[in-house]
Order: structure tokens, then C-alpha cells, then sequence
């Protein structure tokens, strides 16, 4: 059945539901088929999938069970979310733990391309290349995750991103265990022309020099004490924030040293000194050390996703299951993203997710309402095409 497509009155493709699934229509376009394994028939599509785990980030629900008894007791996520049939508790576990990850995928990376197209560049910081922050966050695992070693005792995942900061939205993703490094991911989150920024942690003279090779630009905070062999200083503004800018070898001699020029910038901020490098050679050391401050943006970014969109709260155990956990709710924060953009003209908050979550509630009680009032019409929203049952 198409997605929304049910018994209703007309106004129902007004619903903020449809205007916040709209994005789902082109990537399902072009979905791999998801097929049943063995002689078993699917419960539900990709397609309802998709629909049920943005749901479970959308409106907060804390556990795997919680959802699936709003599926099958609330009438409006029964009507427009749930399979048309319903879906069963062991059907529901078996198919995120096992299935449509190749799907969800593909719709993922459409709706980031959306996302990136749709959205525009914060003007203070339009002129200074396309900045991605990288960093790694742990999730609390069960200790039936065995897969998530961390340590004695405790089981941590580790979610790996690069988060486009122009546009406040994440991209790339990695998953490992809890103990996985994070500086072999940041090839994978950052690509050649983009300047990944980065904390301490990354601060790796090999890298800086295959990152250059590879036209993969950095600024990574490095130790005050790291050694320098200085090849030549540039002019430091007496008044500036910037006490230091040179270009030098990283490292020791015969040891470790760089063999690519890295320029190096120390400025000070409440009484606290910062050491940057980095290959952007084109920008004023005043702008390397804003693009550092701007890192902050991921970690406010994780904070809020886990806090309001209840990522970690997890309803899967296998790595299989806790990816397609994490990439629903990243595709659910890039709906809202262009949701606030195009209704809104604002970058998501709490605020207008709130507005969102209260205008499916209400809508949901209008409906309900206006049920009897008369012979109902077939609302269809023209997805059925999309659909990968």
C-alpha cells in the first residue's frame, strides 16, 4: 500500500507528516529491491521500515517495545506509520537486525545530498572552504554485545562522523567498537578539496603529510610541546588574539619529522593557549584558529541528537541492527533539517521540533474527529511508485 495512502479526508497531504516524509520520495525511487529470506513473506516493506525507525527518533520513544505498542495501539501511528497488517514483535527484530541496512544506506546518502543542496552555507564562514568536524562518540552497549569491546567489565560502540559545519548537518559515517582508533576514520569522513578539522586525538606527522598528498586539508589541534623546525615566520598582528604563525617540520628529525611544510598557528583565548596545524596556507591565521573554534559544532551536534532525537537509546544489539539504528536517526535529523529550512527558514531546534511533534498530535486528533463526518476520499500521496516490496 502506498506510503500514507489510507482512508481519509482530503486534507490529509497537508499533514506535517507528508511534508516531513516528502524527501523519502526520490531515493525510494531507486532503493534496492528488499527481498524475503527463505519462504517467509515480508511483514512489511523497506519502505514501512524506513517509516517506523524515523518515527521511534521522531517522537522519542524509549524502547523497541514502547514503539511497537504505539504501532499497534495508537491510532494514528497505527493509520499512517505501521504496516497496514500490523507488525509483530519478532518480525520487527528479525528485519532490523538482519535486513534493508543496503536500503537504508541509499536513502541516507540521497537525503544528505538533499540536505547539502537544499541547505545554505553560514555566511560567516562562506569563504572559507567546505569545513568538516570529525569526531567519535561512545555508546553504552549491553553486555550481550559482545561485538563491543571496550573494556573489562563494560561494552561501548563508537560512532565515527564528519559533520558538514557550513550547513550543520552530519555526512559520512563509521561504526566500530568501543576501543576502535578514531584517526584511521577520517579518511573515510573527510574527502579530497574539504578540510577536515580535528582535535588533539588526531594529531598523527604521517597523516598530515598523506592527508596533503591526498589534497585532504586539515587544521588539528596539536600539543603545545610538539617540536618545530622552523622554515620561515609570518607577521603576527601585535593586537591580534595570534602569537604565533609559522610555516616548520612537525616532529624530530630522522624520527618522525614531516617531510610536507605544515604551518602552525598558537593564539590564546581566556588565558588558555591553542596550537593549530594545518595546510591551508590561503587563509589569515586569524581565520585558522576560528575554523578550529567552529569544531565545537560536532559536539554540540551529538549532544543534541542523543538528548532530543534518543538515538542511544538502543533497540538493537548486532552491529547490523545498531547501523541501521544510527542511520535512521541521522536521516531523521536531515529531514528536520530541511523540514525548519523550508517551512521555517531556521536550522533545526528544539523549538520547531516540538512545534512538528504538537502538529502531528493535533492533526492526528482532527482526523481522528472528522472520521465520521461524512464519506471519506482515498488520499494518495503518489508514493506507491517508491514503494521496494
Amino acid at each position: 500500500m502506498p506510503l500514507l495512502a489510507r482512508l481519509h479526508h482530503t486534507r490529509l497531504d497537508t499533514y506535517s507528516i507528508a511534508q516531513l516524509f516528502a524527501p523519502f520520495k526520490a531515493p525510494l525511487a531507486h532503493a534496492p529491491a528488499l527481498e524475503a529470506k527463505g519462504n517467509r513473506p515480508l511483514q512489511m516493506t523497506f519502505e514501512d521500515q524506513l517509516k517506523i525507525l524515523t518515527y521511534y527518533h521522531l517522537e522519542e520513544h524509549s524502547s523497541g517495545r514502547h514503539l511497537l505498542q504505539v504501532l499497534d495501539q495508537e491510532d494514528f501511528a497505527a493509520t499512517h506509520i505501521a504496516p497496514p497488517d500490523g507488525i509483530k514483535k519478532s518480525a520487527f527484530f528479525e528485519a532490523l537486525n538482519s535486513r534493508g541496512l543496503d536500503q537504508m544506506v541509499h536513502v541516507y546518502e540521497d537525503i544528505q545530498k538533499q540536505a547539502t543542496a537544499k541547505l545554505p552555507i553560514a555566511k560567516d564562514i562562506s569563504g572559507l572552504g567546505d569545513l568538516v568536524a570529525v569526531d567519535g562518540s561512545l555508546i553504552d552497549a549491553t553486555m550481550s554485545m559482545t561485538w563491543a569491546d571496550y573494556r573489562e567489565g563494560a561494552k561501548k560502540a563508537k560512532v565515527h562522523l564528519g559533520f558538514d559545519i557550513g550547513r550543520g548537518i552530519p555526512q559520512k559515517i563509521t561504526l566500530t567498537d568501543g576501543k576502535g582508533d578514531e584517526r584511521p576514520q577520517a579518511e573515510r569522513l573527510v574527502a579530497p578539496g574539504q578540510t577536515g578539522v580535528y582535535d588533539r586525538y588526531y594529531q598523527c606527522y604521517k597523516n598530515f603529510d598523506e592527508w596533503q598528498a591526498q589534497e585532504r586539508h586539515f587544521v588539528c589541534r596539536i600539543k603545545a610541546i610538539s617540536r618545530k623546525t622552523v622554515l620561515r615566520t609570518n607577521v603576527v598582528d601585535p593586537d591580534s588574539h595570534v602569537f604565533y604563525d609559522a610555516v616548520v617540520f612537525l616532529g624530530t628529525k630522522d624520527a618522525n619529522q614531516t617531510e610536507r611544510e605544515v604551518r602552525v598557528v598558537g593564539y590564546k583565548v581566556d588565558n588558555t593557549s591553542y596550537w593549530v596545524a594545518t595546510d591551508r596556507f590561503d587563509l589569515t591565521a586569524e581565520q585558522i584558529a576560528f575554523i578550529y573554534k567552529l569544531r565545537w559544532t560536532i559536539e554540540s551536534f551529538f549532544a543534541w541528537w542523543k538528548r532530543h532525537l534518543k538515538v542511544y537509546h538502543l533497540i538493537a544489539r548486532s552491529p547490523y541492527g545498531l547501523m541501521m539504528q544510527i542511520l535512521a536517526g541521522l536521516i531523521t535529523y536531515l529531514l528536520l533539517a530541511i523540514y525548519c529550512h523550508e517551512k521555517h527558514g531556521e536550522r533545526v531546534s528544539i523549538k520547531r521540533v516540538r512545534e512538528l511533534r504538537n502538529n502531528i498530535r493535533n492533526e492526528s486528533a482532527e482526523d481522528a474527529a472528522a472520521k465520521g463526518s461524512g464519506p471519506p476520499d482515498i488520499i494518495d500521496l503518489d508514493f506507491g511508485a517508491y514503494a521496494t516490496s
